[in-house]
């Protein structure tokens, strides 16, 4: 099938229309790093929501629980290895950060699987059921958020080796934003070597697209939704963290607050398509970060405005399953 170049021509449009609106280069260039940093942390909380709800057909509003549980989960061991991150050097950062997120990604990961099992696995099929179960479930563990790690805000100072600016030309670039896109760019590179090289990700992808089939040919498609499930969730877990180091704060509502925006980045991206949402993600935080420079006030109305657009041009999104 031939590929569909004309979507991946949006971001370059973008980025080359602000540049006479913004007026400095420098200030431009800032902004890009930053708006593809934003993106990547947002594909990384909406990339697993694509997949359970592409492959699953399950309408998860519960996804932004998974979000705060991983934030929560990297802050209470950053915070407990503040002396490795006190200590100068890239090593003695990594030994703090690299356990932290592991422990996001599994605190997530385990929770994806309890919400599976408990709460969605009586409601498949029932798009109404879905909606009320997980949105219920969204209040009661932002609850219990509360009650585990407190109500009041956790300040999450960034290890040394993130922090701070650096200076390209005229322009200054921040340390985190930059660490940001790559580890973006390593999450979407692994999702398709997955996706695309593996008999998983080949069982998967013929899952979203015709889930009898797989199930006549003999494998267990309800055991590959669980997998799926779970990863996702240790995915949304992944982006919590580095959201929570990007903001440097942690709370019980942060992953709520992001979920439209989420939300807008699978529909644009086309249900169930990784490469769609990676896209979709990259354009919501770059249109985020012109427009909130240019006339703050417009910055979530414009990514609403992008995805009305996008959807009159194409319906199913960028790469509906099929396409990508």
């Amino acid at each position: 099938m031939k590929k569909d170049w004309t979507p991946l021509a949006l971001v370059p449009v973008i980025a080359l229309v602000a540049l006479p609106l913004v007026g400095s280069a420098p200030t431009w260039v800032t902004l890009t790093v930053a708006g593809l940093a934003m993106g990547m942390m947002i594909f990384m909380m909406a990339s697993g929501l694509t997949l359970v709800f592409g492959l699953m057909d399950v309408l998860n509003f519960a996804h932004g629980v998974f979000i705060s549980v991983g934030a929560y989960g990297a802050a209470t061991v950053l915070t407990r290895m503040s002396r490795q991150m006190e200590a100068e050097g890239l090593a003695s950062d990594l030994s703090a950060m690299i356990p932290a997120v592991l422990a996001a990604i599994a605190l997530a990961a385990f929770l994806g699987w309890f919400f599976e099992r408990v709460l969605i696995r009586p409601v498949y099929g029932d798009h109404l059921k879905q909606i009320l179960i997980t949105m219920g479930g969204l209040i009661v563990f932002e609850q219990l958020i509360h009650v585990v790690w407190g109500p009041d805000i956790i300040p999450l100072p960034r290890p040394g080796t993130i922090t701070g600016s650096f200076i390209v030309g005229e322009a200054a670039i921040e340390r985190y934003r930059v660490a940001a896109v790559v580890v973006g760019l390593a999450v979407f590179a692994a999702m398709w070597l997955v996706l695309n090289r593996t008999r998983i990700g080949l069982l998967v992808r013929a899952g979203v697209e015709n889930p009898e089939m797989v199930e006549s040919l003999g494998y267990r498609i309800r055991r590959l939704f669980v997998g799926v499930f779970v990863a996702g969730s240790g995915l949304a877990g992944l982006g919590g963290a580095m959201w929570a180091m990007y903001q440097e704060q942690v709370n019980a509502q942060m992953g709520a607050q992001v979920l439209v925006m989420i939300f807008i980045v699978v529909i644009i991206g086309g249900l169930g398509s990784v490469g769609g949402c990676f896209l979709g993600a990259l354009l919501v935080g770059l249109l985020a970060n012109y427009t909130g420079y240019l006339a703050p006030k417009l910055a979530l109305g414009s990514n609403i405005l992008l995805m009305v657009l996008v959807l009159l041009w194409r319906p199913r999104g960028l790469y509906p399953i099929g396409k990508a």
